[in-house]
C-alpha cells in the first residue's frame, strides 16, 4: 500500500501523506473506506505512530480524511472537490511554471508536458 523511500529529502510524514493523497484521490481507496489504525500502519512500515499521526492530521485538515472518534479515520468521500485545496495546488503550478519558464523551458515542452500528463489519467 505504502512504501517509503529513506533516500528521497522530503520527511517520512510526508511522503505517507503524498501516498495516502494519491490513493484517496486516484479511487484506489474509496470513499468512506477505512485508513489503518495509526499503531497498524507504524507497525507495518516500523516507523513511530507519531510520525503516522502527524500524516493523519495534515490529512484531514486538508479535507482528504475524516475521523470518527474511536472508530478510525476515513477517506473523505468530497476529498477530490476541495475548491481551496485546488486553488492552493494551483496556485503552485503557476509558481512552478514562471520557474521553468525563467529556466528556459518552452511554452510548447509545457504544453507537451500537460498533454502527456492527460494521457495517464
Amino acid at each position: 500500500m505504502i512504501s517509503l523511500n529513506y533516500r528521497d529529502s522530503r520527511p517520512i510524514y510526508e511522503q505517507i501523506k503524498d501516498e495516502l493523497r494519491k490513493l484517496i484521490v486516484t479511487g484506489a481507496m474509496s470513499a468512506d473506506e477505512k485508513l489503518p489504525s495509526v499503531r497498524a500502519l507504524a507497525s507495518q512500515l516500523a516507523i513511530n505512530p507519531n510520525t503516522i499521526q502527524r500524516a493523519y492530521n495534515e490529512l484531514e485538515s486538508e479535507g482528504y480524511i475524516y475521523s470518527v472518534p474511536g472508530k478510525g479515520s476515513f477517506a473523505s468521500a468530497d476529498a477530490g472537490t476541495d475548491g481551496a485545496r485546488k486553488e492552493e495546488l494551483l496556485a503552485k503550478v503557476q509558481e512552478l511554471v514562471k520557474e521553468l519558464r525563467y529556466l528556459g523551458v518552452t511554452h510548447e515542452d509545457l504544453l507537451a508536458l500537460l498533454e502527456e500528463g492527460k494521457e495517464h489519467d
